[in-house]
């Protein structure tokens, strides 16, 4: 049995021979499935000189078909008449589709599978059309992109009606549910990278000073990123030795003027030497890096379905301070495993971290609720229930992992 996923995270083969991804997230999304298949093969966009190491894919039953390399629509759209030739060939290839979307390709190659009887399920990750209203386009740019979001937005809706669809968090799931007009349910799931092996046992933070805390995310405008170095400056101000690591690439050109806007922010603050852009880690070495910091904080705005880096600050024992928007408070109960934030402003999230400094008790409840919460939601039970649901559904027979998870594994 093999199964093809679709998806626009960048991949390559290194030259040790193994297979890596971009991020990381990805990465163990395609490790958790291979257990329950002979093969996977990723339809995805292939870098022939990746400037970052990235993460590998460690299951041994991971092949690539290259689709042309692209970092959003302006650059996949010239390019349809080759990806769908690529297309066209792989579905004949795959036994089981797995659409993650939103992703440029995924209309393209459903339609195909649909035209060969290809079984089909689709996950969603990602609301371009809560996204929108958050992005720095202005003219032209903003009535493209609002075209390609309505594009996209129908395109989902259409290969959702009458397949089996998951989505990511309660917000997704609610939304896609409202859209749909037959078949099955939607069903909510909460994407996840963590391990069992990752969870750690932590009883307090906040011991040493300074005070270091984590934000993990993409840089781009719709993260929220460019309001740290403002809490950063309000909460020394009132006398916290605190530090912020900010962890995660730039996402093109905006990505890049909101890093710009992140350190003229802090220079102009006073806080440069407190307030650092550390750029990408690989999720391998992110991982036990978590467990280094204090606090961690996310400002994050609509669009999201449930960011992974939540489950793994939790898993490291991180108190966590972030916003309640998209599939969020479906994860974090305020109070309770995670403060949410009405909105994210500097003073809101400045607030929140000062609080969890000054009360013990506070930070406790919330990394012992957390860990619970982490243990939950693993990257392996995640794979279960799908692979369960979709044997179900689909009629399709998969493979039985072995107690321990990954066999496959180098």
């Amino acid at each position: 049995m093999r199964l093809g996923i679709v998806y626009h995270m960048p991949c390559w083969q290194a030259p040790d021979g193994t297979i890596r991804e971009i991020e990381g997230s990805f990465a163990r999304y395609v490790d958790s499935l291979a257990p329950y298949f002979d093969e996977i093969s990723l339809c995805v966009p292939v870098r022939i000189r990746p400037a970052v190491e990235g993460t590998r894919i460690r299951a041994a039953n991971v092949r690539l078909k290259p689709l042309p390399d692209f970092d959003g629509p302006r650059q996949f759209y010239p390019q349809l008449a080759a990806v769908r030739r690529v297309l066209a060939e792989w579905v004949g290839e795959i036994d089981v589709l797995n659409c993650r979307v939103p992703t440029p390709a995924a209309t393209f190659a459903f339609d195909a599978a649909r035209r060969r009887g290809v079984p089909t399920f689709l996950l969603v990750v990602g609301d371009l059309a809560a996204i929108a209203p958050t992005l720095p386009y202005r003219g032209i740019k903003r009535l493209l992109y609002s075209l390609y979001t309505a594009w996209e937005e129908r395109a989902i809706r259409r290969m959702a009606t009458g397949s089996l669809t998951f989505a990511n968090g309660a917000d997704l799931a609610a939304k896609h549910r409202r859209q749909r007009q037959q078949g099955v349910d939607v069903i909510e799931t909460k994407t996840s990278t963590i391990s069992a092996a990752d969870i750690v046992s932590r009883h307090d933070t906040c011991q040493r000073t300074p005070i270091r805390v984590l934000t993990v995310s993409r840089v781009d405008p719709r993260k929220g990123l460019r309001i740290l170095p403002g809490a950063i400056a309000a909460l020394r101000a009132a006398g916290h030795d605190v530090r912020l690591d900010i962890v995660g690439p730039p996402v093109g050109r905006a990505g890049e003027e909101e890093w710009a806007a992140i350190e003229q922010a802090s220079r102009a603050l006073g806080v440069v030497d407190f307030c650092q852009l550390k750029g990408a880690v690989p999720l391998d070495r992110l991982m036990p890096l978590y467990r280094e910091y204090d606090l961690f904080v996310l400002p994050t705005g609509p669009g999201e379905g449930i960011p992974r880096v939540l489950l793994e600050a939790m898993a490291a024992g991180l108190p966590i301070v972030t916003t309640r928007v998209a599939g969020i408070p479906s994860l974090i109960s305020d109070d309770v495993n995670g403060l949410l934030l009405g909105e994210a402003t500097a003073e809101s999230v400045a607030g929140g971290v000062a609080r969890l400094i000054g009360d013990a008790a506070l930070r406790q409840r919330l990394i012992r609720a957390g860990g619970e919460t982490a243990s939950a939601h693993t990257v392996e039970r995640q794979a279960a229930e799908m692979m369960g649901i979709v044997a179900q559904r689909l009629g399709v027979a998969l493979k039985t992992p072995a107690p321990r998870g990954l066999t496959t594994v180098a």
